[in-house]
């Protein structure tokens, strides 16, 4: 079953390690980017950002930074944050402590980030309490869905529309499956919340 939002359960883990959402009193959203860096699909992302001056955190998978180092470069090098996606994008509740934090740390020598997102939002309270110590472990408050087969790009669009306020951290897909939807719901979420006032900052 889908939802737009992450599990209640993640409410037990400490803020101080663990972010869903950041308060915020101000009209500020989190945009992120998971699974790249891709041929064809970041670069695209990069130029709707560009055009319209914002800047997103993107957690990479190690594997992808090693097959496509040029297309992190340009992620990298225009002022966009990087977080750790992993280096095989491995499910936590399927990988025993040690070897998901040895996956975690192979992805850490092709960059260096604080930033780390489990893949699929799932980790076990052992992986979470290693972890802990070197990154900060950042989920979302609205999923767009956009990989998802069964969802329409109209119901993408929809989904960060309803649910997306401030200290929001949204999750979009920079990979294959999710560009169809994607690149229909990105760029007329931004032009929404760009147009009533919002800006989007960098997760640190």
């Amino acid at each position: 079953m889908f939802s737009v939002r992450p599990p209640f359960i993640l409410r037990i883990f400490d803020r101080k390690y663990l972010s869903c959402s950041i308060p915020a009193s101000e009209k500020v959203i989190y945009l992120t980017f998971d699974d790249g860096p891709m041929p064809v699909v970041t670069p695209d992302v990069l130029s709707i950002l560009e055009e319209r001056n914002i800047k997103a955190t993107f957690f990479c998978v190690g594997d992808n930074v090693k097959k496509h180092p040029d297309i992190f470069a340009q992620v990298s090098g225009t002022g966009h944050a990087i977080g750790n996606h992993t280096f095989h994008h491995l499910n936590g509740w399927k990988t025993p402590p040690a070897e998901y934090v040895e996956d975690v740390m192979l992805c850490n020598e092709y960059f260096k980030t604080g930033l780390f997102r489990p893949p699929y939002g799932k980790f076990t309270p052992s992986q979470y309490f290693i972890l802990r110590k070197q990154y900060r472990i950042i989920l979302w408050s609205v999923l767009s869905g956009d990989y998802h087969q069964g969802i329409s790009k109209e119901q993408c669009l929809s989904n960060v529309l309803t649910h997306t306020k401030s200290g929001s951290i949204v999750l979009f897909h920079d990979s294959h499956k999710a560009k169809e939807n994607l690149f229909y719901a990105l760029p007329r979420f931004l032009d929404h919340f760009l147009g009533v006032g919002y800006r989007f900052e960098l997760l640190k």
